[in-house]
């Protein structure tokens, strides 16, 4: 739960505002079928694309949006956040909020008009979740790319990590978009070779080590790759280049509605090459927190603190929640990593 206290030195009004919109929250995410997060048990991870997070397109943030976001976040152990700006007072504010626990890892800003300026994130809770030592941005052999282009918008960033009896990569995306198009050629192409390319490491380290004494099956850590793959439809080549390259959607996330405003693109997903310890559940969804902050009844109430932009016009409601919050939703599932039982069981085997 993050730390409230700091809303006392809020206005009365702004006070108010905030605490019945995270009332709100807290009862949809309940509603929502988020599940409670504990120390031992399942781990919840989650992608957020968190748009221009660090920017001042329309003015700083409201308070009411770091408090927001900061309790959406609290209820992940692991989270993959994109779009994250040079500026990273938005990011520490919100970990303030989460308590000192939480811990972040950032890339540097991926310079370039396509890489918008933009960093990647994961946000943890390292009292459920440790750091494991990777963290490296995604270079692909020159053999794999067209030397004349970039070879990704924005670089794909992998960090290791511990949760329960597993070991997992995470590699999180911002897929480049293009120009709105389904099948945009250049997001084709790299959502193809980045999944080839880790689909191979993932194999290759599946396989026993060369001249090994005594080659004995490996435990390779499990490989997930998540984030905004600005996918429109799931029976776009776009995710089939994922599931082709031996990827697997979790059951969890196959039926499911769009994770964009209109829940009606499938922008945000997320695949596993599961190695050992690591199971996927029954539980995973799009958290829509639009249903309880910043909601179209609130618009009369947040009307006096739009701010008009440089040319002295006030945005559009819709557009500018969306510089509060997200354009996109939350993506989440949760995963078993608590094998102690199975463990136990196999060495009460006699031939064990």
């Amino acid at each position: 739960m993050p730390y409230y206290a700091g809303l006392r030195r809020e206005t009365p009004e702004t006070r108010q505002r905030i605490a019945e919109g995270l009332t709100r929250l807290r009862k949809a995410i309940v509603d929502q079928k988020v599940p409670r997060r504990t120390v031992s048990g399942d781990v919840l991870i989650a992608s957020w694309n968190i748009r221009e997070f660090g920017g001042r397109k329309f003015g700083a943030r409201l308070a009411d949006a770091y408090y927001y976001i900061a309790e959406v976040l609290s209820h992940f152990d692991l989270v993959a956040v994109q779009e994250v700006r040079e500026d990273l007072s938005a990011l520490d504010r919100v970990q303030d909020l989460l308590g000192s626990w939480w811990r972040y890892i950032v890339t540097d800003v991926t310079e370039g008009k396509s890489g918008n300026g933009e960093r990647m994130a994961f946000l943890y809770d390292s009292r459920k979740v440790t750091f494991g030592g990777l963290a490296g941005e995604i270079v692909l052999p020159k053999a794999k790319v067209d030397t004349d282009i970039l070879q990704f918008a924005r670089t794909p960033f992998v960090c290791g990590f511990r949760s329960g009896w597993a070991k997992i990569d995470l590699c999180t995306v911002h897929i480049y978009y293009g120009e709105g198009k389904p099948l945009d050629p250049r997001r084709l192409e790299e959502i193809g070779n980045l999944s080839k390319f880790l689909a191979k490491r993932a194999k290759d380290a599946a396989q026993p080590a060369p001249n090994a004494p005594a080659p004995k099956t490996p435990e390779p850590d499990t490989l997930i790759m998540l984030g905004d793959f600005n996918i429109f439809d799931p029976g776009d080549q776009t995710l089939k280049e994922i599931t082709d390259a031996g990827f697997k959607i979790p059951k969890a996330l196959t039926d499911r509605t769009g994770s964009n405003m209109g829940r009606d693109k499938f922008y945000d997903q997320i695949a596993i090459w599961r190695g050992r310890r690591f199971d996927e559940t029954d539980r995973g969804g799009v958290f829509d927190f639009y249903d309880a902050v910043f909601r179209t009844q609130d618009e009369a109430l947040y009307a006096p603190l739009i701010q008009p932009t440089k040319s002295g016009s006030k945005p559009k409601y819709k557009e500018w929640k969306s510089y509060q919050m997200s354009d996109h939703l939350v993506l989440w599932a949760a995963f078993k990593v608590d094998f102690a039982e199975d463990y136990l069981a196999e060495l009460a085997k006699p031939e064990a």
